[in-house]
């Protein structure tokens, strides 16, 4: 439900082509909330559909000419609608804390590798998120908006920091792994030991 709104605020940011949506998509709404540029021109037509929003009329009618769109006044209202909600929060669902509950009984084979692996790229994001802040929030720079986006970008930072801290921990926790002690038995029917 959220890339409709995630299309809706980029527009009232600025109207843009579906080729612009996507290349903000890729660069600062991406760090965020992905989406593919099939996944974005679908939602395009839909939110055009639904009155939501309306391609810009073109200065001069070309051929192949991309349409720019902008939010219309039933647009703004259903953001609105949608910011406003309550929303609990999702549960964690990463595919490597898995792969560590299944290595306590299958083996740490490879997975050493990889928490460096993840630990390099989550290190490199996490600069890239304090380079943005550096250029994007320097100090008096206070609007509301500003202070909005500058607290997005805050929860990447913090998302960064506390994933490079754990998977250094994790990494240093897997160099004490006696070679052997790659599995552990079950406990019991349920196998549930944490």
């Amino acid at each position: 439900m959220s890339l409709p709104h995630a299309i809706l605020t980029a527009l009232l940011e600025k109207p843009s082509s579906g080729l612009e949506l996507t290349r903000r998509f890729d660069k600062s709404i991406g760090y965020f909330w992905s989406a593919t540029h099939q996944q974005i021109y679908r939602e395009l037509g839909r939110l055009e559909a639904d009155g939501l929003i309306r391609a810009l009329p073109a200065e001069q009618p070309a051929r192949g000419q991309k349409k720019s769109y902008e939010v219309l006044p039933a647009g703004r209202a259903e953001l609105a609608r949608w910011t406003a909600a309550a929303q609990d929060p999702k549960p964690l669902r990463d595919a490597l804390l898995l792969r560590l509950r299944a290595a306590a009984v299958v083996g740490t084979d490879g997975l050493a590798h990889d928490l460096e692996r993840h630990l390099e790229l989550h290190e490199r994001q996490l600069a890239k998120y304090r380079e943005i802040e550096e250029r994007d929030f320097p100090p008096g720079k206070d609007s509301s908006p500003d202070r909005l986006r500058h607290l997005v970008l805050r929860a990447g930072i913090d998302l960064e920091t506390f994933w490079t801290q754990w998977l250094r921990h994790a990494v240093a926790e897997f160099a004490e792994l006696p070679p052997d002690e790659g599995r552990v038995e079950s406990d019991g029917p349920s196998g549930d030991s944490t």
